[in-house]
């Protein structure tokens, strides 16, 4: 017997996600965390549109858009006070390696794109307040989150996982039962360290620093990113914001706090510009070590998120990377938790998950790469910066930090399988996305087939069985959607096909018997 089923290590926004995505699998989950409160420090401040995707299909989109406006509002006041005329603010298109990529050269009808529905409008979403955002969500769930506690050990076994928890004002320590360890403790994880995984990768080669400060003497900063001789700095999109990259190798310590002095030298050293810090709200220090863990499962413990990849923070891709690692995960754990599935589903995680981690590292390597102020490197990026300049170059490169593009190799030949479903609008005004939020399977019969309806009797409230019209794709007979929302069978009206049993079979688990 098990106090819970899973022990999730982290309250982050992947920490928490999972909690939320285990709860809509009635898994027990209790999420930890050291710190007593969101973490304040600014970290990342989008989501990409596959992670947008991913919170729209949880019914999460309106508090998204919300979160965006109130970011935009910031923004505004940000470039008034640097001469603007607070206008909207342009299309939220990214940047690669602090080449800005302009959002009136993006050509939004590029089939790579195509499907996204509105949460294709969704960007602008800080790390804070996204994780604001899931904390409520874990609360509504019911998911238990105690903060305040840390992991201070754990032993697996055949049949689960001891965990020993420490509360940070020295309380005594307590020991519970799960069946399953997830670590979504960070890139310094304990999980990852004291489960001996393999963290293979390339060292680092730069110091970097992230802040809101309180600053005089500002006129001189170029809004947005800027590279120089030295290195490379952001002012904005808020006030007082400030990135700052030398490539003169890792910090010499990387724990203690960051000091107004440290930060002004940096920037001082990048930009030319004789900036005063008077004061620091939250600073941080980052490097580009890059690695990945060579298998996200050890028995009984998996890892999600910066603990199982770490690289540079340009582009916010870990923490899009590690919402995608959440939904992957989440309903796989919590079916095999529960019984309803075996453990070899697990497998599909890594399978699935690590190609795309791997991708992800190569992307961060390549913009420090381009970030170099070495002279191959400069001239390498006026290459690249010419190509961002053409539609092509910059519907490419928006497509790519979107995350839209994300694939994985399932069975099947249809070529939807195994690729995020299309936010179809059906005949009744609904979207797909509006018949995922209960976190299920979804069989989207698009014929009134009662022999399609048929296949997912046997699997009963596991899967959500949905007759509907859809104007926009007649050629579509159905489609069998996982409850991560990427296509796991589909048919077209004129060709036949294979049935859903085999999919069913694979990632619904075992017949629920006839309903």
């Amino acid at each position: 017997m098990s106090d819970y089923d899973v022990v999730v290590a982290g309250a982050g926004p992947v920490g928490l996600l999972l909690g939320c995505e285990l709860a809509l699998g009635g898994a027990r989950a209790l999420v930890v965390e050291r710190l007593t409160e969101v973490d304040e420090t600014i970290k990342a401040g989008a989501v990409n549109t596959a992670s947008a995707i991913a919170l729209d299909r949880r019914g999460l989109l309106p508090a998204l858009t919300e979160v965006q406006e109130r970011a935009f509002s910031g923004l505004r006041q940000f470039l008034k006070g640097k001469g603007g005329t607070g206008a909207p603010p342009p299309r939220f298109a990214g940047h690669f390696a602090g080449i800005m990529l302009r959002g009136d050269l993006f050509d939004a009808s590029d089939p790579a794109l195509a499907g996204a529905g509105p949460a294709a409008e969704v960007g602008l979403v800080p790390q804070a307040e996204l994780e604001r955002l899931l904390e409520r969500r874990a609360a509504e769930l019911g998911v238990e989150v105690r903060r305040g506690v840390e992991l201070a050990g754990f032993a697996t076994d055949g049949d689960g996982v001891s965990v020993t928890l420490a509360p940070v004002d020295g309380s005594p320590a307590t020991d519970l039962r799960a069946a399953w360890l997830v670590g979504c403790d960070g890139g310094r994880s304990s999980v990852r360290k004291r489960a001996g995984f393999d963290f293979p990768g390339t060292p680092p080669e730069i110091t970097g620093y992230q802040a809101l400060a309180e600053m005089t003497g500002t006129e001189g900063l170029r809004p947005g990113w800027n590279t120089t001789g030295s290195g490379t700095y952001a002012h904005g999109p808020v006030p007082g914001r400030v990135l700052v990259v030398e490539f003169d190798g890792p910090p010499a310590d990387r724990r203690s706090p960051v000091t107004a002095e440290e930060l002004q030298a940096a920037l001082r050293r990048v930009s030319g510009v004789d900036v005063t810090v008077t004061g620091l709200r939250t600073a941080t220090r980052f490097t580009d070590n890059c690695r990945q863990v060579t298998d996200y499962r050890k028995g009984r413990v998996l890892l999600a998120g910066d603990a199982a990849h770490v690289h540079s923070p340009f582009g916010g891709q870990g923490l899009n990377l590690g919402i995608g690692d959440a939904m992957n995960l989440g309903w796989k754990l919590a079916a095999v938790a529960r019984g309803r599935a075996p453990e070899s589903l697990l497998d599909t995680y890594t399978a699935e998950r690590h190609p795309i981690g791997a991708w992800v590292l190569e992307w961060t390597r390549a913009q420090i790469a381009l970030m170099r102020p070495d002279p191959h490197a400069r001239a390498l990026r006026k290459v690249v910066v010419d190509l961002a300049e053409t539609v092509t170059g910059t519907t490419y490169l928006v497509g790519r930090i979107s995350g839209a593009w994300h694939h994985y190799d399932l069975p099947g030949d249809h070529p939807l399988v195994g690729r995020s479903a299309p936010d179809l609008v059906l005949a009744d005004g609904t979207r797909l996305a509006g018949h995922l939020h209960d976190g299920r399977a979804l069989l989207l019969d698009l014929a009134d087939d009662p022999g399609l309806r048929a296949h997912a009797e046997e699997y009963g409230d596991r899967v959500t069985v949905l007759t509907a019209a859809c104007p926009d794709r007649p050629d579509l007979a159905g489609l069998l959607v996982r409850p991560d929302g990427f296509v796991a069978w589909a048919a077209d009206r004129d060709g036949g096909g294979a049935s859903p049993a085999d999919a069913l079979a694979l990632w619904c688990g075992a017949p629920a018997g006839v309903r």
